[in-house]
């Protein structure tokens, strides 16, 4: 049985195996997330990445005028700070947290030099990596061609897919944000939904009521990022990644642990 805080109760850390989770375990930092941290700021150099359990982070994209909006959603499926595996010591967009709770925080570099072993780590975040971009992209269509109805089901069940309740803790102003509309927009389209029994809101706080409503409104969308993340992630067969060579010991010290 987990324990109430667990770095296992992150989808990703879950799948690796014992000897590659063991050897990441000691640095492995709990972190509480409150709403509105933000964890990434844009541009800076990423010291740390993120695996989320009980919260929900949030790439955030700025633009002159002030306006911003998040194309994509990070939950217990996931981590932050890619692009530091991938070469990049920073991106243009920050990183805040959308939906309070808790996660995890390792060094860049320890997780850096756990992803250069090629192993299952690696493995893991290049897939997920692909599953977010399609997040990213579909997101943006959805925004695009999508009515505002259709946009908050989607976003209110891949938040759902990714909390461990049926309850989320947020304000008409922070899902406008997100879905890239004006907040009246998305207090209309939470009226209509409320109106059918789907939700029951009051300030600051969504309750979902009848998930299969949300299910009958949604666009496809959300079924083609859902099928997606299966498909790479939890319904593929977790192949072992070839060995090589100068693979190390598994049980050597990623770092000194400090």
């Amino acid at each position: 049985m987990l324990s109430p805080h667990s770095p296992k109760q992150n989808r990703l850390l879950a799948a690796l195996p014992p000897g590659d989770y063991a050897r990441l375990l000691p640095y492995l930092e709990f972190m509480p997330m409150p709403v509105g941290q933000t964890i990434h700021e844009p541009g800076a150099i990423i010291t740390h990445s993120y695996f989320p359990t009980t919260s929900i982070v949030a790439p955030l994209y700025s633009v002159e005028s002030g306006a911003s909006v998040r194309l994509s959603i990070i939950g217990n499926e996931g981590l932050t700070g890619i692009s530091s595996l991938l070469g990049g010591a920073s991106t243009p967009a920050g990183v805040v947290v959308q939906s309070a709770g808790s996660g995890y925080r390792m060094k860049t570099s320890v997780l850096k030099k756990e992803f250069e072993r090629q192993g299952k780590l690696q493995y893991l975040v290049l897939r997920f990596t692909q599953a977010l971009m399609t997040q990213t992209a579909q997101n943006a269509v959805c925004n695009r061609h999508h009515n505002i109805e259709q946009q908050l089901c989607r976003f209110l069940l891949m938040n759902l897919d990714r909390l461990p309740g049926h309850e989320l803790q947020m304000t008409h102003e922070q899902i406008a944000v997100m879905l890239g509309v004006r907040r009246e927009s998305v207090t209309q389209a939470a009226l209509k939904l409320q109106t059918v029994g789907a939700i029951q809101y009051s300030r600051g706080h969504i309750a979902v009521m009848d998930r299969e409503e949300l299910e009958d409104s949604v666009c496809e969308c959300y079924s083609v990022v859902n099928d997606e993340y299966d498909r790479l992630l939890w319904n593929h067969p977790m192949a072992e990644p070839a060995q090589t060579s100068t693979r190390k010991d598994t049980s050597e010290e990623l770092w000194p642990v400090s």
